[in-house]
């Protein structure tokens, strides 16, 4: 099976022509809390709190070890699993960027599971 490629949404972009900085997103983040599941390749599932959510990605938390690049399936109740990597780690803390983007309906609706 071929290995997806990802173009690293996480990365800042320029926005009218001038660097924002690492605050930059493609897509605006809603805070979110909610449990979830992560699963890495390697078949191990585990418990995450997403923190935020955006169309691109998600910020979770966990005391499982990841590493930027690792490629990690993100499930939400009611969901299928959704395809992610890994792009920075920060001790407990993880942005992860979404294999292809969320649909904005399904965004809506995630965001409307975390505040129920």
């Amino acid at each position: 099976m071929e290995q997806p490629t990802f173009t690293p949404p996480y990365q800042p972009i320029a926005l009218n022509g001038t660097e924002e900085g690492a605050e930059s997103r493609r897509s605006l983040r809603k805070a979110v809390t909610m449990r979830a599941h992560l699963r890495d390749r390697g078949q191990t599932r585990f418990e995450i709190d997403v923190t935020d959510l955006s169309l691109m990605g998600f910020r979770a938390e966990t005391a499982f070890a990841l590493w930027p690049g690792t490629i990690v399936w993100l499930t939400l109740p009611g969901l299928a699993g959704l395809e992610a990597v890994v792009a920075w780690r920060d001790k407990t803390q993880y942005g992860c960027a979404f294999a292809k983007p969320l649909h904005p309906a399904v965004f809506d609706h995630i965001i409307a599971l975390s505040q129920r």
